[in-house]
């Protein structure tokens, strides 16, 4: 009954179809992490030596196709050494509940399953970008949702303090010691100042932005984290929300989007 249909050449079942779906998918979800990335090159370029190898095992020239398969018997562990960051994304991706609950709304057991953050501390952080902005006083703030970040936490001073705009204006003050660096907000607790995050690596990323801008991209490219940035240079708000970048933006839209995200 899954037959398809049969030629001289070959028969084609429905798992044959369910078969290529899912690979296509796999290698578009790919594509959009490596996309306007160093990744994408060295991506095409290890394709390319894997058909050169067939080509030449099928030309029957021994010496190349020797070394070439030398090369593609380690390909594996290659792929794992230059692509660690990409896989890293992916298997974050898999692992995250908002993979599901955005893609499969109709799995309400998996809902149930997915404990709130409890922030609820969205007027108090607008209020802060605001202030920050109009004094313009550069700020990088993180919220976390399911991952609580704490291989970045340990890497600052830990505060473990109450939110309070007037607290976020102090740390962030230019004199302040904690100034540098990212705040981590774990639920309704500020869980450190001064933190230290990854810098994106994306080649295309504007070079008008600076190192908190890179950072927020960073972050929220290798967890489900938003980042809230305020320019110093202009006193303009950002956020990155996976892996993209969100510019200019005004209050009541920051306002819209986190009570959106921490409904």
């Amino acid at each position: 009954m899954s037959l398809l249909f049969i030629t001289d050449f070959m028969s084609f079942h429905l798992v044959d179809v369910i078969d290529i779906i899912l690979v296509a998918l796999l290698l578009f979800q790919l594509f959009r992490m490596m996309r306007g990335t160093a990744a994408m090159n060295i991506f095409i370029g290890i394709v390319a030596v894997y058909f050169v190898w067939k080509i030449v095992n099928l030309l029957q020239m021994q010496l190349l196709s020797e070394i070439l398969g030398q090369f593609v018997s380690v390909g594996v562990i290659a792929l794992i050494v230059v692509f660690q960051r990409e896989i890293r994304q992916f298997l974050l991706l898999i692992g995250t509940p908002r993979f599901l609950t955005r893609r499969q709304k109709w799995m309400a057991f998996w809902k149930l399953s997915v404990t709130q953050t409890g922030f609820t501390h969205t007027d108090t952080v607008v209020k802060a970008c605001v202030e920050m902005a109009s004094e313009k006083t550069g700020a990088l703030i993180i919220l976390t949702k399911k991952n609580e970040l704490d291989e970045y936490v340990n890497t600052g001073e830990k505060i473990d303090a109450n939110i309070s705009d007037q607290l976020i204006e102090n740390i962030f003050y230019k004199n302040s010691p904690l100034h540098d660096g990212a705040i981590i907000i774990v639920g309704n607790r500020i869980r450190a100042a001064r933190c230290v995050l990854p810098l994106t690596r994306n080649e295309n990323f504007p070079s008008t932005y600076g190192l908190r801008h890179r950072a927020a991209v960073g972050l929220t490219e290798n967890s489900d984290a938003i980042a809230i940035c305020v320019s110093e240079q202009t006193g303009d708000i950002a956020y990155s929300k996976e892996g993209t970048l969100y510019k200019k933006i005004k209050p009541e839209a920051l306002k819209v989007f986190l009570e959106m995200e921490f409904a």
